[in-house]
């Protein structure tokens, strides 16, 4: 399946991303958002405080990098679904 070339590719998801739950959908605006679920922002922000305290393990480098891949995967939808909410009609 070809993805399209300005959507970025996610390449994987952490182990600990809890399959249920692992997003929220809030309204700004009338426009749907998408968000990590508190959940997975706890999870980060332990690991970002690790990080500053000691060196993470490799598994937990790899787990922050793909929580950054994802985050960056819902600002682009995010984005994409706030210009077409906010487009001009043509």
């Amino acid at each position: 399946m070809l993805v399209h070339p300005s959507l970025p590719p996610l390449h994987h998801l952490p182990d600990s991303l809890p399959l249920d739950g692992a997003v929220r959908i809030e309204l700004e605006s009338g426009v749907p958002i998408f968000r990590a679920s508190a959940t997975v922002q706890n999870r980060i922000l332990m690991l970002l405080e690790k990080q500053q305290l000691e060196a993470l393990t490799e598994a937990e480098e790899q787990e922050l990098d793909a929580y950054e891949e994802i985050d960056d995967y819902l600002s682009f939808v995010n984005r994409t679904i706030r210009n077409l909410a906010f487009a001009p009609n043509s």
